[in-house]
């Protein structure tokens, strides 16, 4: 299901009377939390999150990025570790949203279940409930009972082994631990009943249009792999605005620069997924545009390396309105494996860019710096097109163009 801003009409500023709206069950809502919340707390445990995209009605935006949501955990149970010859038992916990408030005060109870966990190691089932990892099949587990095996056979070798080991990495925390910032998505299970007493908007589009759609025709629009040297990401986002407001948007929008290549960050690497954990600075493989390195990147993860958003970004030689242009290729990290094509550990990615054009767009919005935004539709891309590792790209040809307020 493609966001708000991969659907809306972006003809004028959208805004929704104060009358009352049936938003269907089934309706997704993505949310980020403002606060904590964990299996090694007890249930009960109040929560709070935001509404981080406009969640819409037959393409009308009803309830607006900003809007509140209350709620309480249950079923939080810490992990169990392996005792007496019985299993390990992984952590649960489920977040049950009841209340959802606006900024004029406004209140209603609503029905969800949590639908997903983004960049999360834990499992989601079917009516929310979440299941953590199981630490005894950790890579750091594994080498801990090689290493005690070891000891076992050569008195002091293993021991020497497992001290060097602690000095590296740390064992794997099986407990379900979300901090503030952590996003999800609740689908409603009832339909709600939501009168909104401010009116939800979106930003109008870039104007003049057809200036903005002639210099998007001219630019590139396919960037290129070094390792190995093939055609690979297509660039998806059009920013306007200066560097440092680009910088600060995704600051503020929880993103991360990613860190260089090279020793020290293939050693984090090695350490996050050992340990099963996030690496918010993990580095990028490099991608050229016209023949040049990308002059920002950003990442956005949670508790896995495995999984996360990420964006590269190009300053450009056209100017808009005065104001510098750079480019982008965002796609979404959802797998690591081995790849034969690079002989290394790299992503997979979500075949459907245009997710991660709207997520990128979402967040920026939300920050309150975005002035316009368009959808621009190119006639010039190739089609069933694979990135540098052979993953499929799934895209309606379009662009998602965002001018910063000056």
């Amino acid at each position: 299901m493609l966001s708000p801003f991969a659907q809306f009409a972006l003809c004028s500023l959208l805004a929704l009377p104060a009358l009352a709206v049936s938003v269907p069950a089934g309706t997704e809502v993505q949310l980020r939390l403002t606060s904590e919340v964990s299996s090694d707390q007890p249930s009960g445990t109040a929560f709070t999150a935001v509404v981080i995209a406009p969640v819409l009605v037959k393409g009308v935006p009803v309830i607006a990025i900003g809007t509140q949501v209350n709620g309480v955990t249950a079923d939080a149970h810490p992990n169990q570790a392996a005792v007496n010859g019985e299993s390990e038992v992984p952590a649960t916990l489920r977040l049950q949203v009841s209340s959802l408030h606006d900024a004029a005060g406004h209140s209603t109870a609503i029905a969800a279940a949590v639908a997903g966990i983004d960049n999360a190691r834990e499992s989601v089932d079917a009516a929310g409930l979440m299941t953590g990892i199981t630490a005894s099949r950790t890579f750091t587990a594994l080498a801990d009972a090689g290493i005690n095996k070891l000891e076992a056979k050569s008195s002091g070798f293993g021991g020497f082994l497992g001290e060097i080991k602690k000095s590296l990495v740390k064992p794997a925390d099986p407990a379900i631990d979300y901090k503030a910032g952590v996003e999800f998505t609740i689908k409603l299970t009832q339909a709600l009943d939501w009168t909104p007493v401010i009116p939800a908007v979106v930003p109008p589009p870039i104007t003049p249009a057809e200036v903005i759609s002639g210099i998007v025709a001219q630019l590139p629009f396919r960037t290129v792999a070094l390792k190995p040297p093939m055609p690979s990401d297509l660039v998806n986002l059009l920013f306007i605005g200066s560097r440092d407001q680009i910088e600060s948007a995704f600051k503020a929008a929880g993103w991360f620069a990613s860190d260089p290549l090279g020793r020290v960050s293939t050693f984090h690497t090695a350490q996050a997924i050992i340990q099963n954990d996030g690496y918010n600075e993990a580095p990028m493989s490099v991608l050229t545009l016209d023949g040049r390195p990308p002059d920002m990147t950003f990442e956005k993860q949670n508790n896995t390396f495995a999984s996360r958003h990420h964006i590269r970004i190009w300053q450009v030689q056209p100017i808009f309105a005065g104001q510098p242009i750079f480019v982008a290729a965002a796609t979404h990290d959802i797998k690591i494996y081995f790849s034969q094509t690079s002989n290394s550990i790299t992503h997979g990615i979500d075949p459907n860019i245009d997710r991660e054009r709207a997520k990128v767009t979402n967040d920026l919005v939300f920050t309150g710096r975005i002035q316009a935004v368009s959808l621009i539709r190119r006639s010039n891309l190739p089609k069933d097109i694979s990135n540098a590792t052979g993953d499929q790209l799934e895209t309606d040809d379009q662009i998602a163009a965002l001018q910063f307020k000056p």
